[in-house]
Parts: structure tokens; C-alpha cells; sequence
């Protein structure tokens, strides 16, 4: 990515004093960063759509974004809203899977340093919220900024509740 890196300063704030009251605040009145399932080029068939679809060996798959899952080609900076397919993480062996959640594109990439398709989407309170609605049954766990420093949890249930 070039120039400034995608980020929230509220949600950095609000998740380095762990202030649950703060990060809802942030997510309901600035972005958040949401990885972005990219298929390898020249990959048959693309990308599946569509909450609990394997995406390789590596524990990812992907989820229909917010307002579809259409395939778009990749741009260098992020989508604000998106059509695209949001990147969520699972276990084996399990059909539920974790959102992931960051406040900057740098936090993504600590988490993911050696990906090579590493790609990230802003979205705002509308879109995080139409995308939890329609993926609630499969999501188990949300997690901000995993690679740390100020990690947090959150179940999809209460994170809608803080949307609202």
C-alpha cells in the first residue's frame, strides 16, 4: 500500500486504554479496517463466495462482504464499504469462523507479515453491521488487532449490540 497506512486513531485509542465504552463508540463513528479475501491470480473459479468456504490450508474463508460478494479486480488502496469478500479465519475441523478486526492496515499486516496478497477494506458502522446480520450464524469470535499490542474480544452478538 502507498502513503498513510488505513487506520481509526479513535479505535487505537480506544482498544490501547481497553475501553470497551470507547471502542463501540470508534466503530460506531469512524472505519475499521477489515481484511479482504484476495484469490490468487489466475485461480480456477476465483474466490468462493459465501460464510464457511474453504479458502486453503491456512485457515482462511471467505464471507460475502457486506453488499454481495461480486469479484472486482484489486486496486492499491482500500474499499470503503465494500463489494468485496471479507477475509474471516476458522479451525479445523469446525464450520464456525472468526472475524478479525484492526485498527490500521499495519496492525493486519503484523498479523499476516509474510502474506503476499495482503489487502485490507475500510468499513464503516453500516457496513460492519449489515455484514454481522447476514454472517451471525457462522461467526463464533471477533477479535481486534490479534497481533497486539491491545488485543480484544468480542462475541458477534454483543459487537452488533454496540452497532445498534
Amino acid at each position: 500500500m502507498t502513503d498513510p497506512s488505513p487506520r481509526s486513531e479513535a479505535l487505537e485509542l480506544a482498544l490501547a486504554s481497553q475501553d470497551v465504552a470507547a471502542v463501540a463508540f470508534a466503530l460506531r463513528h469512524d472505519v475499521v479496517v477489515v481484511p479482504k479475501l484476495v484469490a490468487p491470480v489466475g485461480a480456477a473459479g476465483g474466490a468462493s463466495s459465501g460464510a464457511g468456504a474453504g479458502a486453503g490450508a491456512a485457515g482462511a474463508s471467505s464471507a460475502d462482504g457486506a453488499e454481495g460478494g461480486a469479484d472486482e479486480p484489486a486496486d492499491d488502496g482500500p474499499v470503503f464499504g465494500a463489494a468485496e469478500q471479507v477475509r474471516v479465519f476458522g479451525r479445523e475441523n469446525t464450520d464456525k469462523r472468526i472475524l478479525l478486526l484492526f485498527s490500521s492496515a499495519d496492525a493486519y499486516a503484523a498479523m499476516v507479515p509474510d502474506d503476499p496478497h495482503r489487502e485490507v477494506m475500510l468499513y464503516d458502522a453500516d457496513a460492519l453491521r449489515a455484514f454481522l446480520d447476514v454472517h451471525l450464524d457462522v461467526l463464533e469470535q471477533v477479535f481486534f488487532d490479534i497481533a497486539g499490542p491491545h488485543t480484544m474480544a468480542a462475541t458477534p452478538e454483543d459487537l452488533l449490540k454496540a452497532l445498534r
